[in-house]
């Protein structure tokens, strides 16, 4: 009958169903000795458990102090600092420059527009002066 019970509590434990009171019926029955054949495996399991409970580590731990070093931080910070507002002020002129450029086109092509105005508007005139020219000949 027994045998029947573990059996059912190493069902109960691996479905994650028992209590610590089971529990400790396991561990007490795979550390007696006699086991039946068909769950040796499981007397290593609980074998480890109870061994593995005594198990302390007894070196020491040396654990290094990190400062953190607030100089190198405030310089770094301020190297960035200077970078991001110099690269601002370059992206910053580049647009300026930019802007003129297209100003200067736009100024460009008006007083070239004008100036066509003002040559056709010359044209006009240089053949009004031919033709007075032909009509009212000058006496030399």
């Amino acid at each position: 009958m027994e045998l029947a019970n573990i059996e059912k509590l190493l069902e109960k434990y691996e479905n994650a169903e028992t209590t610590i009171a089971e529990e400790k019926a396991l561990k007490n029955y795979f550390s007696k000795g006699n086991v039946a054949p068909h769950l040796q495996e499981y007397e290593i399991v609980f074998g480890y458990f109870s061994t593995s409970k005594n198990e302390r580590f007894t070196q020491t731990i040396q654990l290094k102090s990190r400062k953190l070093n607030w100089k190198w931080l405030s310089v770094a910070a301020s190297v960035v600092l200077l970078v991001s507002v110099y690269t601002g002020y370059q992206n910053n002129q580049e647009r300026k420059a930019e802007k003129v450029y297209e100003d200067t086109r736009m100024a460009l092509g008006m007083l070239s527009a004008n100036l066509n105005k003002g040559t056709i508007a010359v044209s006009h005139l240089q053949q009004f002066e031919t033709t007075k020219n032909k009509i009212f000949k000058q006496p030399k």
